[in-house]
């Protein structure tokens, strides 16, 4: 909520959204003309207030504090970076990015993204998800947030945050590993362990410029996947359930292809042998049936999106039976995957330098054997006294591991 005086001072009360923020981080989210040394000079000049006190970009805000802003410096703001003007939607782009929520509530959206719609605009794309996110709104007058993304030409399911909190807290979900996903897909052949775990380091692949991944076993990042089969149709393809307990990009892809069992229409990664004959589509086959993740409230997320027509049509001509799937068990994070686990293990390793610290204090300072003297009686012979140099010790770091699959396992 925000009011202007006839000199053009703005006053804005901040929201319960924007509570413990930081003051800049407040002007970069709701007045981004405002740049950072602008802020800086409203507040060492006494402009920029809160409650009527001076304040400074590194304060932190509280819900229901009045914010006092000085009139926009038009000079100032006309040199900053031009905010890009988001065009305005059609009927048809809103009915159609309404079409696709799947789950609502006060803190989440879920859309079940068709394939061949980017998450994100680039160069060459014009028609994304971010840019339908102003049809989303609903009752709040802020758009969603993207938290998380999926390729272009995969569908299923995309988590969206409907507020800066909640996009906070379902970031740190993902980035901590928290958050769990399952894929639908059909891929080339049949894999010879039916329900296994792949654990191949992943890196991007040189002369692509960034646009491929492959797999690295000596400077790439770990990546682990699970993969189980659910039916097959003779030794053709099969259909499988996937979940990804690391997110590098591409990464069920790339490691499908590197077991020798590309997604069917992945010719990124699967060159001509991704496509089978007959009537299954040239479209890629990868979805993300499920997502489960924990709410800022404390309850979870869990919920499963359709498969697009092309994968649908797919299995339907192979004879697959959909209420085969879903049976892939997700495991509950791990206690170290958790933010009280994170805090938990942060403790112990502070309090474990304290103790290092506290030891090293003490065998500086304590009493030899032999008499106080002695060093000084040996200097004075000529003798020059080493000093002692700390025990460095070396731990081995543990290397990545090679080309890996093995039966049930468990990362």
């Amino acid at each position: 909520m925000s009011k202007q005086d006839e000199k053009g001072i703005r006053q804005f009360v901040v929201a319960p959204d924007d509570d413990g923020i930081r003051l800049d981080r407040w002007f970069k989210r709701h007045l981004p003309d405002a740049s950072f040394n602008i802020v800086s000079r409203w507040a060492r000049t006494g402009q920029l207030r809160v409650d009527g006190k001076r304040a400074t970009p590194g304060d932190r805000l509280l819900a229901g504090q009045t914010l006092r802003v000085p009139p926009a410096d038009v000079s100032a703001s006309s040199s900053a970076r031009p905010v890009r003007k988001r065009r305005d939607l059609t009927e048809d782009e809103m009915e159609f990015a309404l079409s696709m929520v799947i789950h609502k509530d006060d803190a989440a959206l879920v859309i079940n993204k068709p394939a061949g719609l980017a998450t994100q605009g680039g160069t060459k794309t014009e028609n994304h998800v971010d840019g339908l996110l102003d049809a989303l709104g609903f009752e709040l007058d802020n758009r969603p947030k993207l938290v998380h993304r999926l390729d272009k030409d995969t569908s299923g399911a995309l988590l969206l945050a409907r507020t800066s909190r909640s996009a906070g807290h379902f970031a740190k979900a993902f980035s901590s590993r928290t958050a769990r996903k399952v894929y639908w897909a059909l891929v080339v052949g049949v894999p010879d362990i039916a329900d296994g775990f792949i654990d191949l380091p992943i890196g991007k692949q040189p002369g692509s410029g960034g646009e491929k991944m492959h797999v690295d076993e000596k400077d790439g990042q770990s990546a682990r996947t699970r993969y189980r089969i659910v039916e097959r149709a003779g030794n053709a393809t099969a259909w499988v359930e996937l979940q990804p307990y690391t997110g590098r990009t591409h990464q069920l892809r790339v490691h499908m292809a590197a077991i020798g069992h590309p997604i069917v229409g992945d010719g990124k990664y699967g060159g001509k042998d991704a496509f089978l004959t007959g009537t299954i589509s040239r479209k890629m086959h990868l979805h993300a049936r499920r997502i489960r993740i924990d709410h800022p409230s404390g309850h979870q997320i869990d919920v499963r999106a359709d498969m697009p027509p092309h994968m649908k049509s797919s299995f339907d001509d192979l004879g697959f039976d959909i209420e085969m799937g879903d049976a892939l068990v997700l495991d509950a994070p791990k206690f170290s995957e958790t933010a009280e686990g994170k805090k938990r293990v942060a403790a112990n390793i502070a309090k474990s330098a304290r103790k290092e610290r506290k030891g090293e204090r003490r065998s500086r300072g304590s009493v030899s054997d032999k008499p106080k003297d002695n060093k000084r009686s040996q200097m004075a012979a000529g003798k020059k006294i080493a000093a002692k140099k700390p025990v460095i010790k070396k731990v081995a770091s543990k290397k990545p591991a090679g080309k890996k699959v093995t039966s049930k396992g468990k990362p």
